[in-house]
């Protein structure tokens, strides 16, 4: 799929294996419409792949964005530059990217159903209540996005969730989801030869309470062994019961050398030397 996007422009911004933002103002085939790129992408892929895509047409990330979701699992859809504000103001603000269960709901005691609704809020009334992420509100409520298109961007992290079916406070059947999490992990960071130092847990509560705890040791994490063993000591001291249910955990690897040398292969596990932090 990547070759195939390199095919029509190098500005290909990865977001996850199977999805990526690309800038095609200025094209390789010299191709004047994005929607008939959209189009002969699809169905390389479907030929190709025997896999179905979704497209999203528009002027910049936020509605490219929206717009790929809006017709999935095999669809096209395309928001133009006039539709743009009013078909933001039409959208519910679950359908924000970005906007999660919290703050839909925070949302929503507000008086912000929707796009049009979040529109009625100034900038600094919006960073009052949601800290930096008001200025993307802000902006997103009027279909404005400003990034630019990031071919290079360097990965921080790698990293695998899961949002329970059922509340979870059982110790053994936590450590399981927990292994299933650690070994699609490891999968993901072997694959990619991303070496971390730093191992952080996430858990989010069934109150939708968060929390991480983080280890970094002194040298790349290269084996799933050290990687289950962390992750389990993090496990250990997370607070969970009957009480304390949880819903979702994560696991992710960060702090990655851009290069290693000889020594920093092979590893050597200091617990005493290690720095321990919570957030």
């Amino acid at each position: 799929m990547r070759n195939i996007f390199l095919d029509y422009t190098d500005l290909v911004e990865p977001l996850s294996l199977d999805e990526a933002y690309l800038d095609v103002t200025v094209n390789k085939p010299g191709i004047a419409s994005a929607t008939v790129i959209a189009r002969e992408i699809k169905r390389r892929v479907k030929e190709t792949t025997d896999l179905t895509v979704s497209a999203g047409v528009s002027v910049n990330k936020f509605l490219a964005k929206i717009a790929s979701d809006w017709k999935k699992p095999d669809g096209l859809f395309v928001i133009l530059p006039e539709e743009a504000e009013s078909f933001v103001e039409e959208l519910k603000i679950e359908q924000f990217w970005g906007v999660g269960k919290v703050t839909a709901a925070k949302m929503r005691e507000l008086g912000i159903h929707t796009g049009r609704d979040l529109k009625k809020f100034g900038e600094e009334e919006l960073v009052h209540l949601f800290g930096k992420a008001g200025h993307i509100y802000y902006r997103n409520a009027r279909g404005i996005d400003n990034r630019e298109v990031e071919p290079n961007r360097i990965r921080k992290s790698l990293g695998a969730e899961e949002t329970f079916k059922t509340d979870l406070y059982d110790q053994t059947e936590l450590r399981e989801r927990l292994r299933e999490i650690a070994n699609e992990v490891w999968r993901r960071t072997s694959r990619r030869d991303f070496y971390g130092r730093t191992v952080t847990l996430k858990v989010k509560y069934a109150d939708f309470r968060e929390i991480s705890k983080r280890r970094t040791l002194s040298r790349p994490i290269e084996d799933f062994y050290t990687l289950w063993s962390i992750a389990v000591d993090l496990l250990n001291a997370v607070e969970f019961g009957k009480g304390k249910r949880i819903r979702l955990m994560g696991l992710s690897v960060s702090n990655a050398r851009e290069t290693d040398g000889i020594e920093d292969r092979q590893l050597r596990l200091n617990f005493g030397e290690d720095e321990a932090e919570e957030a």
